[in-house]
């Protein structure tokens, strides 16, 4: 069980890295440049040696000096370029990875995006992969250099004097012994940080993107007391990521320095019998010296390794994720009745939200599914996205179930405009054309503008389409955003367009303008509309009401008024509303 538990941990980081194809012809110079400044390194305890037993002036000569500038200055330039290469192949690894993450992250299905916070995504993508950057780029060289070093050091000291390196060795059980506890209460530590940064992540994004919110409900000490809480729990994991790593330093400290005075002493005694000479004690100390600090800088780099298994298991969680369901073929017309057949939903497997769903949306017709709040009527529009699959039950187009198609070629032939009209960021230009695979001209563009009757307010803005919109389309009134939306629909071009309260949030002067837009839209397509206002569509060819999940009544307006009570209720509150 421990053996699997070990493997857990370094297997998955190997893989993930070797996924990401590093360029092994940069790891193999990296790596031979190493060899060189590690080799160079042992060659200078030898020369100290050397220098040390036949001191005298005229063994200082040219030759040696000369032979020992060019050996640092080699070593410097093998090391400084190693480090460079390290940092060039873990720069690289990373961006593969994130590349990955981003890829698969645009094909999961809604359904993750409901369950998992934008915020702790956005802290994988970003944070994790940070991690394994820092370990490639920053400890991996050391690594590297720090086992050649320890080594060839300790091959060299077994010649110099075997008894003397056989004491040496006396530190490694004592070393493990406390490093290899310590290791394992690091990952822990490390684990614990990366989720609390994910869950932190989320606080902040989800209170700065809706500070309007914040502000207006007087919630600022509400949402200043969950991010502190988050800020307080970082701050005690780092403070317990900083006690491991204060003892694990002063201990190996202690430990080395410990073994130098034995080593001094035993070494002494052997100078002195005349079983050691003089060069061999200085060069045998700093072959230790070549260990030691390579030690320090290996406890490093399994502390930082810890960190990166944490979050390559995250991110390889992500990986592994099914992507949405998809096909290979394309829609050409959608010129078909849409049938819904005996469909059944539920998000969570224990509410069923739709229930043996059955009607056909006859093409080139206009649908409107109405009822109450929570019955289910946005949920079927998400079942027609393809958002998320039926329980049971089928969505077919003509005598084909839309899963057959793939969802590039599916989505093109709908058109979707929704109460809320989301803009991103950018120009009002960007959102018109948004998500278009063909190149738009500014003709075609003035020309849906003018369509949805969006042309005047934009002739108003200082930059024209230019204008920059801000965040989620803050500059922008929500009448003027829907008339982007509906602009945005004209210029796909939609065979099927589903509308999900388009005007209900607007007042009555935005309302009777973008309805006007959305009638235009509509004329020879089939369409589909959620309304909670029956006054916008009265004139459907179809009405379904939609009533706990279930369809409880359908037909043209007059028929479901004199066969449907709840349906007459509704009429008779908003309609005669209206009229007064």
């Amino acid at each position: 069980m421990k053996q699997e538990k070990n493997q857990k941990g370094w297997r998955p980081f190997l893989q993930l890295v070797q996924q990401a194809n590093p360029p092994k012809l940069l790891i193999s110079i990296a790596i031979l440049l190493s060899l060189i400044t590690t080799g160079v390194g042992l060659l200078v305890p030898l020369f100290t040696k050397n220098l040390v037993n036949d001191f005298s002036i005229s063994a200082i000569n040219a030759k040696s000096i000369s032979f020992l500038v060019v050996a640092i200055l080699a070593q410097a330039l093998a090391s400084g370029f190693s480090i460079y290469l390290l940092n060039r192949i873990g720069q690289t690894v990373v961006a593969s990875i994130r590349d990955r993450l981003w890829k698969k992250l645009l094909v999961l299905p809604v359904s993750y995006f409901d369950e998992h916070p934008s915020g702790e995504t956005v802290s994988r993508m970003t944070n994790d992969t940070s991690v394994v950057k820092d370990l490639i780029s920053d400890h991996l060289a050391n690594f590297v250099a720090g086992i050649i070093s320890i080594v060839g050091s300790i091959i060299v000291l077994f010649i110099l004097d075997w008894k003397m390196t056989l004491v040496m060795f006396i530190a490694i059980p004592i070393a493990a012994a406390i490093l290899v506890p310590l290791g394992k209460k690091m990952y822990k530590i490390a684990k614990g940080t990366q989720d609390e940064t994910a869950k932190f992540t989320a606080v902040l994004q989800q209170v700065l993107s809706e500070i309007r919110l914040v502000k207006s409900s007087n919630a600022e000490e509400v949402e200043y007391a969950n991010g502190r809480r988050g800020i307080t729990n970082l701050f005690n994991f780092g403070l317990r990521e900083a006690k491991v790593q204060s003892l694990i330093g002063p201990i190996i400290s202690l430990v080395m320095m410990t073994l130098l005075v034995l080593l001094l002493g035993y070494g002494g005694m052997r100078v002195s019998s005349g079983a050691l000479t003089a060069g061999s004690l200085v060069a045998f100390i700093m072959y230790l010296f070549q260990i030691i600090m390579p030690m320090a800088q290996m406890a490093s780099f399994f502390t930082h390794f810890q960190k990166a298994t944490g979050a390559t298991e995250r991110i390889i969680d992500i990986l592994e994720l099914a992507p949405e369901p998809n096909a290979t073929d394309d829609v050409e017309h959608v010129d078909a009745d849409l049938k819904v057949e005996h469909v059944n939903y539920s998000y969570n497997e224990k509410d069923t939200i739709l229930h043996d769903i059955n009607f056909t949306i006859q093409s080139g017709k206009v649908t409107a599914i109405v009822g109450p709040s929570g019955s289910g009527k946005t949920t079927l529009f998400s079942l027609f996205e393809r958002y998320y699959q039926p329980n049971s039950g089928r969505i077919t187009i003509g005598d084909k179930s839309i899963n057959d198609f793939s969802l590039t070629s599916w989505r093109s032939h709908i058109g979707y405009v929704s109460q809320e009209s989301p803009i991103v960021s950018g120009t009002i230009r960007d959102n018109i054309c948004y998500g278009l695979r063909r190149e738009v001209t500014d003709e075609e563009i003035q020309t849906v503008a003018k369509m949805a009757y969006a042309d005047q307010f934009i002739a108003d803005l200082p930059n024209g389409y230019s204008t920059e919109v801000g965040e989620r389309g803050m500059k922008l009134s929500g009448g003027q955003r829907q008339r982007i939306a509906i602009a945005r629909a004209f210029l796909r071009n939609p065979e099927i367009l589903m509308l999900d309260e388009a005007t209900s949030s607007l007042d009555s002067k935005s309302e009777k303008v973008v309805q006007q837009a959305l009638n235009d839209l509509m004329n020879g397509r089939t369409t589909i509309v959620i309304a909670h206002r029956l006054s916008t569509v009265i004139d459907s060819d179809q009405i379904i009401f939609l009533e706990k999940g279930k369809i409880t009544g359908s037909g043209t307006h007059q028929e479901l008024y004199q066969s449907h009570p709840l349906y007459r209720e509704f009429a008779d509150q908003q309609l005669h509303r209206v009229e007064e």
